[in-house]
């Protein structure tokens, strides 16, 4: 005894000045760091989270006034029950246990709730080993002693409640309640509350003997009470990990949290939700189609800010990690808007401009280039209205061909669309989509034809001002196309006068599909809104019969019903620069109707459009540009010929072949001789009115042509 005397005085003389760099409970409480970032919506809400620390699952720091009184009856009978009587050291229980090492029996504990709170606070102090085991626990003593002077005992109690680790990688009250019964901590009922204190001796122990334990608890803090412990023991382990908050923005919280950082977001939690629980409805439709992914990005038509970001349909899909809202996808027919945009704005097209909707070839350097139509038909002369609205193809091939790759490749570029930066690569096929593009992307990008040409990045805060926009259309070119997406009469030709398309606000909208139905998209806007919506497979697998109407479009327009159910969507006014005239069709191919023009374009009173005017001047109908055409040898070389032909039969219009005078006349014929060809068209004056590319493979000969 007298040895053990001699050894607590040596280790008060050589500890007088510990415990002095104690924090502060303030500093405490703000240094606890969730295993997990939290992503918030614009409200606060948790949407998402991404994890931090491996090591431990440890939540959002727990209030006293959080916790159900049954908790601390069932802890500091358990582990000090003279906590709110002792200074920091329960003295009968030290000496007890001192009592019993001196005599050589079995150890006890004597750490106090204080003494084990500044171990948490201090880890040299938690740190064990036969030959220092007294003088830790001096140590202890002097820590809980510095900590009862400037801490509460109510801080204490919730610090320790928090710094508790409890089983696995639990750590914490509001982890464990949370993981092990699924409860908040004020939700914990009085075999809960034993079952926790229980595991805080020996968190790693069976769960029967977790059980055993909890159920002597009970007996003091609940006697006479029965206590069935099997019961007890199958709750820990139907135990599952917590979750720190409800997945419902799992890519956004991936895109988000990358560093760490606890973030409130644009996101609406009550929007994220309605956009989810639409996918996962047309996916389930959709499945007997092939389709198992689907994605939504909703933006605020003003601000920019991303009121929902839906990456995956969650549990239909195979890979629903893909973020899909992010990842590159072929555009289909959703960049057509932007062609006729910048055709309108150069003047080389007005909404009533007619464009020949008929078979086209085109050479290129991987062949011959011939769209069609979704389909297989084609309408002849179409306005341009009609043929945007009702998403032809060969028109929109056409409206490319009368500005140019280069100029179509650097406007999507200018919306920035993920392009490569050579328009060669696409070639005539940009203008059905050939490119790349990100729902994100292509949905900012429909927000700047809503907002008169006028393009600004995206927002995921809601702080800070606005960033400053970039104007890449003119407002009068930007409002034509939007007037003209909105247009239920002139997308009839495609989708009918009941499309999916109508919704009871006015909305502008364009769908799109891919080829090999690998992809469908439908895109557009509403006074207040920017939705985009997207239909595939991450994986590429195709999809069977399903097009951008029938697999993006019901989900947008059902998205488009739900956030204007109590929310008015007015058309834009016409902006300055824009006339309206009244125009008819000789011969009548499409009704009478007021149409919208760029200030300037067209002449004062009712505007006719006629064949001849079919966008702006006569054309050659045939051949087809970049016609390749082969040499028989089994037929005669005199009968071996094509037929020119051009739009406008009642004209003098003369004919070049390869830069030489060929004759007068609606038509002429040109005999096939080898090689590359240019056959041209011009007007009385000489000046070029159409021309097209040919070549005649197989057979010899120099070229001549007769009417």
């Amino acid at each position: 005894m007298r040895r053990w005397a001699l050894a607590w005085l040596a280790v008060v003389l050589s500890h007088s000045a510990a415990a002095q760099t104690l924090p502060r409970f303030e500093q405490v409480r703000a240094a606890h760091r969730p295993s997990d970032a939290l992503l918030l919506d614009r409200h606060g809400e948790p949407i998402g989270a991404r994890r931090v620390d491996a090591t431990v699952r440890r939540l959002a720091w727990v209030s006293l006034d959080e916790v159900s009184p049954a908790l601390p009856e069932a802890l500091l009978w358990a582990e000090d029950q003279r906590f709110w009587q002792h200074g920091g050291v329960d003295w009968a229980a030290a000496a007890a246990a001192l009592w019993q090492r001196a005599s050589g029996g079995s150890a006890r504990g004597a750490s106090t709730i204080s003494m084990q709170v500044a171990a948490m606070l201090d880890p040299a102090l938690a740190r064990g080993g036969a030959p220092r085991d007294l003088s830790r626990k001096w140590s202890q003593a002097e820590a809980a002693w510095a900590l009862e002077r400037t801490w509460s005992k109510p801080q204490i109690l919730e610090a320790y409640l928090n710094g508790l680790g409890f089983r696995g990688e639990l750590q914490g009250l509001r982890a464990a309640s949370q993981g092990l019964f699924g409860k908040s901590p004020d939700g914990l009922d009085k075999q809960d509350s034993a079952l926790l204190a229980a595991l805080v001796r020996a968190p790693g122990a069976p769960a029967t003997t977790v059980a055993r334990r909890a159920c002597q608890i009970l007996a003091h803090t609940r006697p006479g009470e029965p206590c069935d412990a099997p019961a007890l023991a199958s709750l820990l382990n139907a135990a599952q990990p917590p979750q720190p908050a409800e997945p419902l923005a799992p890519h956004a919280a991936r895109r988000l949290l990358a560093d760490g950082q606890t973030r409130r977001s644009s996101l609406d939690a009550a929007l994220q939700r309605s956009a989810r629980q639409v996918l996962a409805a047309q996916v389930a439709q959709l499945a007997p189609h092939g389709v198992e992914d689907a994605a939504a990005v909703l933006l605020d038509r003003r601000s920019g800010e991303v009121l929902a970001y839906v990456g995956s349909s969650g549990g239909f899909s195979r890979a629903a990690q893909v973020d899909a809202a992010d990842a590159p996808r072929q555009a289909g027919s959703t960049l057509k808007p932007f062609f006729y945009a910048l055709a309108l704005e150069r003047g080389l097209l007005t909404p009533a401009t007619l464009l020949d909707d008929s078979p086209l070839a085109l050479a290129g350097d991987n062949g011959v280039y011939a769209p069609r139509n979704y389909d297989g038909r084609y309408q002849g002369p179409v306005s341009v209205r009609r043929a945007l609205a009702s998403s032809l193809n060969v028109p929109a091939v056409r409206t490319v061909g009368l500005v140019g790759v280069p100029a179509a490749h650097a406007l999507l570029r200018a919306l920035d669309l993920p392009l490569l930066p050579e328009p060669a690569h696409y070639g005539d096929s940009l203008a059905l989509g050939s490119a790349d593009v990100t729902l994100l992307s292509l949905t900012n990008a429909y927000r700047a034809l809503a907002n008169g040409g006028v393009w600004s990045p995206v927002r995921w805060t809601t702080d800070g001002a606005l960033p400053p926009g970039r104007r890449v259309l003119g407002a009068p070119a930007a409002w034509l196309v939007g007037h003209m997406l909105s247009d239920n009469a002139a997308r009839e030709t495609t989708f009918g006068f009941d499309s999916v398309l109508a919704t009871p606000v006015w909305s502008a909208a364009k769908t799109g599909t891919s080829k090999d139905m690998r992809d469908n998209w439908c895109i557009g806007f509403t006074e207040h809104y920017v939705l985009g919506v997207w239909v595939g497979n991450a994986s590429g697998a195709p999809m069977r019969d399903v097009s951008g109407v029938s697999g993006a479009a019901p989900a947008w327009a059902e998205l488009v019903r739900r956030l204007h159910r109590d929310l008015a969507s007015r058309p834009p006014p016409a902006p300055p620069g824009v006339v309206a005239q009244t125009v008819r069709f000789e011969p009548p191919i499409e009704p009478p109707r007021d149409e919208w023009f760029l200030a300037g374009s067209v002449p004062a009173g009712p505007v006719v459009v006629t064949l001849q005017d079919s966008a702006g001047r006569p054309r050659i109908l045939a051949p087809q540009a970049g016609a390749l055409l082969a040499w028989d040898p089994d037929i005669p070389p005199g009968r071996q010929a094509l037929v020119a032909r051009h739009s406008d039969p009642q004209r003098a219009l003369q004919w070049q072949l390869d830069g030489r005078d060929a004759g007068q006349g609606a038509t002429l014929t040109v005999p096939l001789v080898p090689g590359p060809h240019r056959l041209t068209l011009l007007d009385a004056a000489g000046s070029v009115l159409d021309e097209r590319l040919f070549e005649v493979r197989g057979g010899p000969g120099t070229p001549r042509a007769s009417r």
